[in-house]
């Protein structure tokens, strides 16, 4: 056996994994098909929003109508079906490119999301209190919010005020000594004005906490640019991972057999059900279930576009619970306001052993997504009018920064990421999660949920 321990991504998942099996003495390798993106002296890591190059894309050719050289960015784009799904690629993961919001579901959209399988009370006690611990996330300070990067949030603030809702400061995942520094001009701006990809080192990104603690055990090892292919089960031994060693333009060096007692995929919601619908096809996971691919949902993220500024992501926002439509939870972002809302999990992927591809397969007119996008019209509407402003244009819906779902608790695996009919396989991401995160940043919960996980995994282990 080559390893104990497997672990696919370096995400908000495989990172809290890779922690707690370093800690607990087993043997693992992590397996991440991205760059590792170290923040150094010279701040010129990420490529600016800007001027973006191939740094800022993985392996396109153009960002925002700009042609960019080919190469193993930092954010993948995928076009499928009428829906654009952005996630990152690198060590790290997510973390690496969303806006550090670091939010807990309320108690009862977190159990409509969920249902009863998962005890809310063990998760706000025990697993968000430990997560927000090691992310260091915490609101925006006083002074940080009255700099001039922020008057835009502070706007904001005041006219979710006026418009008769309660703006609040959510926890950013966000080291606010690097914010100063930056402001007062020790660091080059990069926070400060709205990059998510911070050449600064200001965000509290994975590769910092979970992941350095991981490799500081001495038992993880994390290799970059390795992407696993194909997966399947060895009769008493465990699992075999087909893996390719790629270089910085895509290109396929070499491929490799690897062998685990214990695998667990994290390479988020597409990356963990393709190889899982592969293996089902396959015949590599003879027992996996027919659920396999489906619950998949955007988290019902909305996007309503507002006059580009280039400014600081602050954590302002305001919850609007009592919407006749359904809850919405809308922050405030450089060019856009961003809603969370319970969005319609009414998605499914689609295997195409013809072209070994997954597809995404969506209805926009299921009653669950049409909803959604009058509950964020009506928050929008009301936030326009009592404010005296134009009205916005129409949200955008056909964009999701946080797929979900293609493995979910329940139908695939236990409450635990076990998966059904095969031992010692487990799913510790975002695929767990049905579509929702309960009109939340679903980043936190992905992260608590491993962590619960993994408390138990190594606590019995198969």
């Amino acid at each position: 056996m080559d390893f104990e321990a497997i672990v696919v991504g370096s995400g908000f998942g495989g990172a809290v994994a890779a922690l707690r099996l370093g800690e607990a003495g087993v043997r693992t390798l992590v397996l991440e098909r991205g760059n590792r993106w170290p923040v150094d002296a010279a701040q010129n890591t990420f490529a600016p929003s800007t001027n973006p190059d191939g740094r800022f894309v993985w392996l396109g050719t153009s960002w925002a109508g700009q042609p960019v050289e080919r190469y193993t960015g930092v954010r993948e784009i995928v076009e499928s079906a009428g829906m654009t799904i952005t996630q990152g690629a690198g060590v790290g993961g997510g973390s690496l490119v969303h806006a550090g919001i670091t939010y807990q579901p309320a108690r009862e959209l977190f159990r409509r999301a969920c249902g009863d399988a998962i005890d809310y009370d063990e998760m706000d006690r025990v697993y968000y209190p430990r997560v927000r611990s090691i992310l260091q996330a915490s609101p925006i300070p006083d002074d940080v919010l009255a700099a001039s990067c922020a008057e835009g949030a502070r706007r904001f603030a005041e006219q979710a005020s006026n418009a008769g809702f309660l703006p609040r400061r959510l926890d950013l995942s966000v080291d606010w000594d690097v914010v100063r520094d930056e402001l007062a001009g020790r660091k080059k701006p990069s926070w400060t004005i709205g990059e998510f990809t911070t050449n600064s080192g200001a965000k509290n990104t994975l590769d910092r906490n979970y992941l350095a603690r991981a490799e500081a055990t001495g038992m993880v090892e994390i290799r970059p640019l390795h992407q696993v292919v194909s997966i399947a089960e060895v009769a008493n031994q465990g699992f075999r991972v087909i893996v390719e060693q790629l270089d910085e333009m895509g290109a396929v060096l070499d491929s490799q057999e690897m062998y685990c007692a214990h695998l667990f995929l994290a390479a988020g919601s597409l990356g963990t059900s393709t190889l899982l619908l592969r293996a089902r096809w396959d015949g590599t996971l003879p027992r996996l279930t027919e659920h396999v691919g489906r619950n998949w949902g955007t988290n019902g993220d909305r996007f309503i576009p507002v006059a580009p500024q280039q400014r600081m992501v602050t954590g302002v926002a305001f919850e609007h619970f009592d919407n006749p439509h359904g809850p919405v939870l809308m922050q405030d972002l450089p060019d856009v306001r961003f809603a969370v809302t319970l969005g319609g999990v009414t998605g499914a992927l689609k295997y195409d052993a013809g072209t070994d591809n997954v597809t995404v397969a969506w209805r926009w007119d299921h009653p669950g997504n049409v909803d959604a996008t009058k509950a964020v019209a009506h928050t929008n509407e009301r936030f326009d009018k009592r404010n005296r402003l134009p009205k916005s244009p129409p949200c955008v819906a056909t964009r999701t920064v946080h797929p979900l779902g293609g493995a979910v608790i329940g139908r695939v695996c236990d409450s635990f990421g076990r998966v059904f009919g095969h031992r010692r396989l487990y799913v510790v991401d975002g695929a767990l999660l049905p579509g929702t995160s309960g009109c939340a940043n679903p980043s936190l919960t992905i992260a608590a949920l491993a962590e619960r996980a993994m408390t138990a995994i190594l606590a019995r282990p198969a």
